[in-house]
C-alpha cells in the first residue's frame, strides 16, 4: 500500500505533468495544492523532495513556482515511490538496493524468502514500467490490470 505523502506526490506530479504538456507555466504551491488535492503545508516537503531527485525545478520571480523537468514517460512510478517511501521489497533479502541478510534465517532455504521473491519479481517488473506517463491517460487505471469477467471469451 503506498503512503498519503506518495499518493500526493503522484497527483502533484501529475498536475505538473499536464501544466507541461500545455502551455508549460510554473505553478505556484497553491495552484498544485488546489489541483491535486494535497494539502499545502504536506506538498511544501513533497516538492522540496522532487526538486532535490531532479524531477521538478522552480523559477523565481512573478511568474516563478513549479515546473516538471523531466519528460514523464522517463520519470518511473517505481522511482517515485522509492523516493518517497524507500525500498519496495516486501522483505530486506530481497531488496535491490537496500539488502540486508536476514538475521533468523538461511536465504537458500527460506521458503518465505522463495514465495515472496516470485511474488516480487512480478509486482516490479509491472511497477518498473508504469510511468507518470501512464497517470496522464484518461482510461481507468484498473482496466489494464483487469482479469475477464464471467462468460468472457466466450
Amino acid at each position: 500500500m503506498i503512503t498519503h505523502k506518495t499518493k500526493y506526490a503522484l497527483k502533484a506530479l501529475t498536475v505538473l505533468a499536464d501544466e507541461a504538456a500545455g502551455d508549460a507555466a510554473a505553478l505556484r504551491i497553491e495552484e498544485v495544492a488546489d489541483r491535486s488535492g494535497a494539502p499545502k503545508r504536506f506538498l511544501e516537503h513533497i516538492l522540496l523532495d522532487l526538486k532535490r531527485a531532479g524531477l521538478i525545478g522552480s523559477r523565481r520571480g512573478r511568474n516563478g513556482g513549479y515546473v516538471l523537468i523531466k519528460e514523464p514517460k522517463l520519470v518511473s512510478l517505481a522511482e517515485i515511490l522509492r523516493l518517497i517511501d524507500g525500498p519496495l521489497a516486501p522483505l530486506p533479502c530481497l531488496s535491490r538496493r537496500a539488502y540486508q541478510k536476514c538475521a533468523d534465517c538461511d536465504e537458500a532455504t527460506c521458503r518465505v524468502r522463495a514465495v515472496f521473491g516470485d511474488f516480487y519479481a512480478t509486482y516490479i517488473l509491472m511497477i518498473e514500467s508504469l510511468t507518470l506517463a501512464d497517470l496522464q491517460q484518461d482510461l481507468d487505471p484498473l482496466e489494464r490490470f483487469a482479469l475477464p469477467g464471467p462468460g468472457a471469451g466466450e
